[in-house]
Formats: C-alpha cells, structure tokens, sequence
C-alpha cells in the first residue's frame, strides 16, 4: 500500500457502537465500503452545526485535512446503492418499531409548492387571505381574491 492509502486507512473516525445498531436495518443496502461512508456521514450530520452538508458532517468528524475527503461525496452523487429500498427499509422499520401490531393509516400530501419568485408568493397569500374569509364569513363569496382568477 502506498503511504497515502496507509494513512486514510489507519485514519478511519470511530463511529459510536449505538449508531452502527440503530443503523444496522440499512446494512444490506450499501456495499462495505460505502456502508463505513455511509456511518462516518451520519454520524457528523447529528454532531454538525448549523447547515448538514457532507462537507461539514466531514469536518466535525475531523477529516477536513485527510486524503479522501472526496471519496464521501461520491456516496451520494454516484449513487451505485437504491435509495427507494432504502426508504422502504426506513418505512418497514417505523412501522414495526411504533406500531408493531395494529392498523396503520397513512395520509400522503401531494399538494408540495416547487414555484419560487414573487407571484407564488402573491398567489399563496391570496389563498391563505380567501381562506381566512371563507372560515370567518357568512358568505364565502366575499373574497375578493377568488374572484380576480
């Protein structure tokens, strides 16, 4: 091995035991590699302040100055693992652990607003102002801002 794959090898940051178990339902997901990536990223992302990017996750693990340090990226933007099974884990093992017997409804929101800028703004205050009007008022028709679409 060469000196610098002897260091980020020797230089691998402990991850608490604890993690590693809670984490363990997500095991067969990800490759071996990927997977000592993967605890190392989750395990800065709960200790990072502030924004919870790979970059600071890595810092707060200390591995700012270490080889590799790119390596972590590439976990996520060359993603060789599902992530649809891995939501599917994460789903199975909510279930199991807060409902472990019983029926389960779920409600889904598909209703997400993706439109920046000022008139999504504007149009979004309307509503919430024709909202208002029509739980308070006798007549739902005095919203002036349902009439202007």
């Amino acid at each position: 091995m060469t000196q610098n794959r002897i260091e980020s090898a020797t230089a691998q940051p402990t991850v608490p035991p604890i993690l590693v178990s809670w984490l363990a339902v997500f095991r067969p997901c990800f490759t071996a590699p990927v997977w000592n990536h993967i605890l190392v990223l989750v395990a800065g992302a709960v200790l990072a302040p502030g924004k919870r990017t790979v970059t600071q996750a890595l810092r707060v693990m200390g591995l700012a100055d270490r080889p590799g340090f790119g390596r972590y990226h590439e976990v996520l933007n060359r993603a060789r693992w599902d992530a649809r099974d891995v939501a599917r884990r994460l789903l199975l093992h909510l279930l199991a652990v807060l409902l472990p017997s019983g029926e389960v409804v779920i409600g889904i929101d598909d209703t997400i607003e993706r439109r920046w800028g000022g008139k999504s703004r504007h149009a979004a205050s309307i509503a919430t102002r024709c909202a208002r009007r029509t739980a308070t008022s006798s007549r739902p028709a005095d919203c002036v801002g349902c009439r202007s679409r």
